[in-house]
């Protein structure tokens, strides 16, 4: 039915104000509100007004609720300019002035943000007015509002980018801040953000306020406001829009790599250890599943549907499957067998196999009513920020669960609890204290033997540390490793409390040498190189850039890191309170040096050039000897031993070796004594001499022997503490206790 032909049923004799309307609705200058949207709202009406209990009423608010309008202007005024216009139209046509009171009631209520309709009269034209949204040409009527509400302010670009789809906009009953917010703020981003607002709260909540409305209009009218909502968020100018869901997609297809990966090592991997031959088919069948995994993923992580769904709870059920399935196939461990490395593998294949499908199926659910947004910058960082957390994560932590998981499944300790008994004490009678019961250690291991405060540790072949009882010599601890063959280096520190053990292909590990029990020690330390015991000191050589020298604490971390420059190697001993770097500079320019460290801090305190650098220098009782050579053979110590003092640099004795000594000085240390062990020129074959020196004086501490002696051309050497000599063979060792 025409427009102008719809007035006749409400007023017959008002032919004038019916032409006045119509062109209002149809004025050229107006955007919004014309005349197919007053059409729309007739129509539905023409379904509800016998709900009303005054039609005419009803159908009259509906011709006059914006009959006055303001491009760009807020829908409260226009309501109430439309209502004073019918208070002054109506009269005038044989109007009541109950009816037109209740006209101009209704109209005001179209614009106001909440209307209170409780009676029936002010829900029918509310449901009436809202049933544009379920308009079949909602999407033009949206256009319209935008356009209107923008005053053209960039009206043209934006309606190309809105693509014709903001939908009812200005929410005539109801919706009265749309355009009137978008109108106030001249700004396309702040438009979009209100109506988004404004749409979500619809949706949220009843649109219809009559039990007819609601089932003829509800669900189409839900329809184009999920639509409008989702173009509106499709057309938000946010770059973080949609990050969540990015991550979300690049957990899913990136984790599946990261797991074959993982798979793949595991299957050159062994499940127990020491190795064996062992079936790789199910890391390999665990391998191909998650390679295939990633195609799946890039394909349907990003839709939102059921497909989508069982796609990823089949990678979810798989991922467990495959985690109980190596928890299952974990061999048993006992003292000469353990669990090899593709046991911790395979789980973090399977825990990232898991992730990756609890990613994706996070993703493809219909959390939200819009599809992802257009990439954008957010989605980009979040892709990288999800890339670097997962690698980080297998890095720092996957790795450390995996070698904490192989330290503690490999080792085996007996005796921990066994008592330490009181050590005998020494005489010099040359009486046998103890004799151990026979073991099957090499001479070598004995050797190597580490005395400490809860007894004598031996280290074998077999990856083994027994520790002897100091008062019986029984065996009080033992602690083995299956996943080490090679003979542990030993090295006892915090003063003779705690066993350092380096273990071929696993590291330094730290035991307590009262129980044998392994205490915790940084992984990063694997591959250093413990240069001092007691204090802790540790040198690492690198690849590129400068080798370090480390100062440690008890617990494995360190505490000062020294770098003296490319091409240097470094070596270095402690004191109680000095650290002596020891520099061989192996390219360039520049001298070998020797540099104090305070042991605390790293500080330097002094460098020198150190040419005359010869044997390994020894710390001991407070001060640093080590040997000045005379430039003879490689094999003969010909010179001066010095001690220096370690904090200053400074020279507090000389002890030049005597010119008749012909086997080549072995020093070593007891205690706070150093001794020198030789044979003269005379009896090269047949005497060994040994000479102890304090280490405090280079000479004697009060043996009624000459504290010095001169030497022509040479400065004073001091007399050593004591000397003897025995007919012996001429390779002599000489343990001091």
């Amino acid at each position: 039915m025409p427009l102008r032909d719809r007035w006749n049923d409400v007023i017959p004799d008002a032919a004038t104000l019916a032409d006045d309307l119509v062109a209002r609705y149809t004025a050229s200058d107006r955007k919004a509100y014309r005349p197919q949207y007053l059409e729309a709202v007739l129509a539905a009406l023409d379904s509800l007004e016998q709900l009303s209990t005054d039609p005419v009423a009803v159908r009259l608010a509906v011709w006059f609720h914006r009959a006055v309008h303001k491009p760009s202007g807020q829908p409260a005024e226009d309501a109430e300019a439309s209502a004073e216009f019918a208070e002054d139209s109506l009269p005038a046509y044989g109007v009541s002035s109950a009816r037109v009171a209740e006209v101009a009631r209704l109209v005001r209520l179209t614009g106001a943000s909440s209307p209170a309709a409780q009676d029936a009269n002010a829900q029918v034209l509310l449901d009436a007015v809202n049933a544009s949204y379920a308009a079949t040409n909602y999407a033009t009527h949206a256009s319209e509002l935008r356009r209107d509400a923008w005053d053209g302010s960039d009206a043209e670009g934006a309606s190309d980018a809105w693509d014709g789809s903001d939908a009812e906009g200005a929410r005539d009953a109801g919706d009265a801040s749309d355009a009137r917010d978008a109108g106030d703020a001249g700004d396309r981003s702040t438009a979009i953000k209100q109506r988004l607002t404004a749409v979500r709260e619809l949706l949220d909540g009843p649109i219809y306020r009559t039990q007819l409305g609601r089932e003829r209009f509800d669900s189409m009218a839900r329809a184009n406001l999920t639509r409008e909502l989702a173009v509106l968020d499709g057309a938000l100018p946010a770059p973080w829009r949609g990050w969540q869901r990015a991550a979300l997609i690049a957990a899913a297809v990136f984790s599946p790599l990261l797991a074959a990966m993982a798979a793949y090592g595991a299957a050159h991997s062994s499940w127990r250890s020491p190795s064996s031959s062992d079936s790789a088919w199910f890391p390999g069948v665990l391998c191909v599943l998650e390679l295939c995994t990633v195609p799946l993923f890039i394909r349907f992580a990003p839709r939102v549907g059921r497909t989508a769904r069982v796609v990823s709870g089949a990678v979810v059920v798989a991922g467990l499957a495959a985690l109980i399935t190596t928890w299952v196939l974990v061999p048993a461990k006992t003292p000469s067998t353990g669990v090899g490395d593709r046991v911790p593998l395979l789980m973090i294949s399977a825990v990232l196999l898991l992730v990756a499908g609890l990613a994706a199926l996070a993703s493809c659910w219909p959390v939200a009513r819009h599809p992802r947004p257009e990439f954008n910058r957010g989605q980009l960082l979040s892709v990288v920020t999800t890339l670097a957390v997962i690698v980080g994560g297998v890095v720092f932590v996957a790795e450390p669960i995996h070698r904490a998981y192989l330290l503690g499944a490999n080792e085996h300790l007996t005796g921990s609890d066994a008592p330490v008994g009181i050590p005998a004490r020494s005489e010099l009678t040359g009486g046998i204290a103890w004799v151990s019961r026979p073991i099957s250690y090499s001479a070598d291991a004995v050797r190597r033997s580490v005395s400490t405060k809860h007894g004598i540790a031996i280290a074998s072949e077999t990856g083994t540390v027994v520790m002897l009882d100091p008062a019986t010599g029984e065996q009080r601890w033992r602690y083995s490793r299956s996943d080490s063959d090679g003979t542990p280096e030993l090295a006892a520190t915090a003063d003779g409390q705690l066993l350092i053990a380096n273990f071929d292909d696993v590291g330094y590990l730290v035991l307590d040498a009262a129980t044998g029990k392994r205490q915790a020690w940084p992984s990063g330390t694997r591959d250093h190189d413990l240069l001092s015991a007691d204090p802790l000191l540790t040198g690492e050589q690198v690849g590129k850039g400068s080798d370090k020298l480390r100062g440690v604490d008890l617990d494995g971390n360190d505490r000062w890191t020294f770098e003296p420059g490319r091409c240097t190697t470094i070596d270095a001993i402690a004191t109680a309170d000095t650290a002596l770097a020891l520099l061989d500079r192996q390219c360039g320019e520049r001298h070998n040096e020797t540099t104090a460290l305070d042991l605390k801090t790293g500080k330097k305190l002094w460098s020198r050039p150190s040419p005359w650098f010869g044997e390994q220098p020894m710390a001991v009782g407070g001060l640093i000897v080590w040997t000045e050579r005379d430039g003879r053979s490689e094999g003969e110590m010909r010179g001066t031993l010095v001690g220096v003092e370690p904090r200053t640099g400074t020279v507090k004795w000389r002890w030049e070796v005597p010119s008749n000594w012909a086997c080549g000085t072995r020093v070593t240390v007891a205690g706070d004594k150093l001794v020198l062990l030789d044979c003269p020129v005379a009896a090269k074959d047949t005497q060994t001499v040994v000479t102890v020196l304090n280490a405090a004086t280079g000479g004697s501490s009060g043996s009624g022997l000459p504290r010095s002696k001169r030497v022509s051309g040479s400065p004073s050497r001091p007399m050593p503490e004591w000397r003897w000599s025995r007919t012996w063979r001429r390779r002599t060792t000489v343990c001091w206790t």
